[in-house]
């Protein structure tokens, strides 16, 4: 996939609630100004599949939703994000890969098969990762609402700022750059190198069907 692509492919992901629709936006919006041609675009998608799988997320679990998951991705990739970078367009996509090593990992799913299942998608060149404090991430949660059976579980922006961590350091072997940026105070640095790019933390219990339907 990609091959001959002369465009420039930008991921965003973090945790919910850190602003990775407001600086997608954002981005889109600058380039704009600029005269640059740029494609936002999301995940899961908006596709009869995209829909699917984002109104069943709380019905459907562990491989199963893993693999739906990827499905739209290909998708997404074969008619948003291919000919965009064919046509040496900036992709910004809110969401990508990153999302689903941390939260198919949350569900259950081992981390090397996420890896397996979506080992044909393109890589970005440029994978930000938006972090906040789990007391943060908590916050506005509670004052977005509950979206899905992650949020139930007040143990899981912790989880997830460690999982996104690994999930970077992945990216880092496969030659991404990942820029992580802190929305509360705006900081940013490049993650730093790991001895083992592959680790990743042990599995926590899977999210039981207890979720909003």
């Amino acid at each position: 996939m990609t091959s001959g692509r002369t465009g420039w492919f930008v991921s965003v992901d973090g945790p919910s609630g850190v602003g990775k629709s407001t600086t997608v936006q954002a981005l889109h919006d600058l380039l704009a100004a600029q005269g640059r041609p740029a494609t936002p675009t999301a995940e899961p998608t908006t596709t009869a599949l995209g829909t699917f799988t984002r109104s069943h997320a709380n019905e459907i679990h562990g491989v199963p939703l893993a693999c739906l998951v990827a499905a739209t991705r290909y998708e997404h990739v074969e008619t948003v994000i291919d000919p965009a970078l064919r046509g040496g367009e900036i992709v910004v996509s809110d969401r990508y890969l990153p999302c689903t090593l941390v939260l198919q990992q949350l569900d259950g799913v081992p981390f090397e098969f996420l890896v397996d299942v979506n080992r044909h998608v393109p890589m970005p060149d440029l994978a930000v990762i938006l972090t906040a404090g789990p007391g943060l991430i908590a916050q506005r949660i509670t004052e977005r609402g509950i979206t899905h059976r992650w949020h139930l579980d007040p143990t899981g922006p912790g989880w997830e700022a460690d999982l996104y961590r690994e999930a970077a350091a992945y990216l880092m072997s496969r030659g991404v750059k990942a820029l992580d940026i802190h929305s509360a105070s705006a900081g940013h640095s490049t993650y730093p190198g790991s001895e083992n790019p592959h680790r990743h933390s042990p599995q926590r219990p899977r999210q039981q069907a207890d979720g909003p339907s």
